[in-house]
């Protein structure tokens, strides 16, 4: 039968679950490290930011930023480069 025949019905769940990024560690991590962006985080862990967007979504953690910490760190004394 060939596929454009078939009654098509997108997939709404996964089988696999998600082994990039490991819940415990980015559970740790945000802990150790409440103010960071979302960049900062994808850099210590080895993943991209929309990755480590996507688990804080799954894990239903929502931030807000405090107005005086990392964004106002000087460069010298954060330990990440900077993205242009």
């Amino acid at each position: 039968m060939h596929s454009w025949q078939q009654d098509l019905v997108p997939k709404t769940t996964r089988k696999k679950a998600p082994t990039k990024i490991p819940n415990e560690a980015l559970l740790k991590d945000v802990e150790q490290r409440p103010d960071d962006y979302m960049y900062e985080r994808a850099y210590r862990l080895g993943c991209s930011k929309s990755g480590i967007e996507t688990v804080l979504k799954r894990l239903g953690i929502s931030q807000k930023k405090d107005l005086g910490t990392s964004k106002n760190m000087p460069s010298k004394e954060s330990q990440i480069p900077k993205q242009t």
